[in-house]
């Protein structure tokens, strides 16, 4: 009788050549140290902190190369050398024609809105992104959401929840004229679905729908190489096709893009403007000098234009794409094993805990997801984030958003942790979720007028 093949198991394509020590605490110490920062973790300080998941933005592990790559940042105030090479590996690696560097993903954002959105307009989105919408909101538009209807349900196994839905845009279409929509916003991939993408096939519908209607398709592409890595293991067609050439693809059917390059790109700070209008461009030249810095730094060192360009490179490697996502799935799967509830199909940078699923005791007024973030962090010291009622914020009327989605987001840096890490993780939350019953919920203290997640502060509730 034939012996069946064991499933080969996979490694991590790198080693390590140096470490960092973590501090470890006390459940005295993360109590005391939770209530002091009023129970938001972004307020904690990272020394009281054992395991790092607030976010994926900077946090990852560069490469010996883009080490290497900091010795020899050209720090020319003008015309830096360093600039240019970023340069040609963003029109190699994504194709696009004319590029704006700015200090990170928002300051993109940020110019792009003052140059495309005029009081009144529509910007549809395949979901917001906090500091996305707001940007649109301050230049005087409106975000609208046309994702699907699967991506506001946690248990929903579609593949691309990621995807538009393009009936939804049409709508918007006839009933405010295709002048009034300045561009599609499109994520890849979608964060506050938990990390969804968008399919090759839909983005070529979208693609056809704004070029029939004269409309702009603008990129977030924070994350384009981890969406191209699903349309290879997902979507008919692309089996035999790299990451690399994917990527190029989907970046092929846009009209420009922003882009925080401490994401795929594995850097600590930077990012970029693409564009491929030069009217644009030359208006987003002007920009950048009063708001990021010079065209050819935009608030970057030289250095950190050199590791973006070698960070660029290495994002789009299919082993390193297979080990980042097969390390968020492990924990998935963990997490999975103990009855944990959590965001299907697993995404592609973190876990998403349905706090709602979690914690059905609790309103949305009591912040569930907030909660259970605070919860987790004095149980082991392991560092999440809300993405629920407190990130979504507030209607121009002072009412609060309510969105569907009530998660807690584990969110994976590149290269930083081992399987080991991912075990402990998954342990404290099935710990948390053995006294769930017994957790309160939070009520809001300090509420800042903008982006109130990364710095509210709450008390539990009596």
């Amino acid at each position: 009788m034939k012996k069946q093949l064991i499933k080969r198991s996979w490694a991590e394509p790198y080693k390590m050549k140096m470490v960092e020590l973590l501090k470890m605490t006390t459940i005295a110490h993360r109590k005391k140290a939770i209530k002091e920062a009023g129970y938001n973790t972004f307020l904690l300080k990272s020394e009281d902190v054992y395991i790092d998941l607030l976010t994926d933005s900077g946090t990852n592990a560069m490469s010996d190369q883009q080490w290497a790559g900091l010795m020899i940042g050209d720090e020319a105030y003008a015309g830096s050398k360093s600039f240019f090479r970023m340069e040609k590996a963003i029109k190699e690696y994504y194709g696009y024609k004319y590029i704006i560097p700015t200090h990170q993903g928002r300051g993109a954002e940020n110019i792009l809105s003052k140059i495309l959105i005029k009081k009144g307009d529509i910007v549809p989105g395949n979901m917001y992104f906090t500091t996305t919408r707001l940007h649109q909101e301050l230049a005087g538009g409106k975000f609208y959401d046309i994702i699907v209807d699967e991506a506001h349900d946690p248990n929903s196994e579609f593949l691309f929840k990621g995807n538009v839905d393009i009936d939804k845009l049409d709508i918007l279409v006839k009933k405010y004229g295709a002048k009034r929509i300045p561009y599609v916003s499109i994520a890849t991939t979608v964060n506050m679905a938990g990390g969804q993408p968008i399919s090759m096939k839909n983005l070529k519908e979208l693609r056809v729908y704004t070029k029939k209607n004269g409309i702009r398709i603008i990129h977030d592409m924070t994350r384009v190489a981890e969406n191209a890595y699903f349309i290879q293991q997902r979507e008919k067609g692309y089996e035999k096709k790299s990451v690399k050439d994917i990527v190029k693809e989907i970046c092929s059917l846009t009209d420009g893009a922003t882009m925080s390059a401490k994401k795929d790109a594995l850097v600590n700070i930077g990012g970029f403007m693409a564009i491929n209008d030069y009217d644009i461009f030359e208006e987003a030249r002007n920009l950048v000098v009063v708001y990021e810095g010079l065209h050819t730094y935009g608030g970057l060192a030289g250095r950190d234009m050199e590791a973006i360009a070698i960070g660029i490179a290495e994002s789009v490697n299919d082993h390193h794409q297979r080990a980042r996502v097969g390390q968020v799935e492990y924990l998935g799967h963990q997490m999975e094993s103990y009855g944990i509830p959590i965001v299907k199909p697993i995404g592609s940078h973190g876990i998403f805990v349905d706090a709602r699923a979690f914690l059905p005791h609790l309103t949305q007024d009591e912040f569930p997801a907030q909660t259970l973030a605070a919860e987790i962090y004095i149980d082991s010291g392991v560092r999440t984030m809300e993405r629920g009622v407190v990130s979504a914020g507030r209607k121009a009327n002072g009412e609060n958003y309510y969105p569907k989605l009530e998660l807690v987001r584990f969110t994976m840096p590149r290269r930083v942790y081992t399987q080991a890490h991912m075990d402990v993780i998954a342990e404290s939350v099935a710990a948390v979720y053995e006294r769930r019953s017994k957790i309160k919920g939070l009520k809001m203290v300090y509420e800042p007028k903008y982006l109130r997640f990364f710095q509210a502060r709450f008390e539990i509730k009596s």
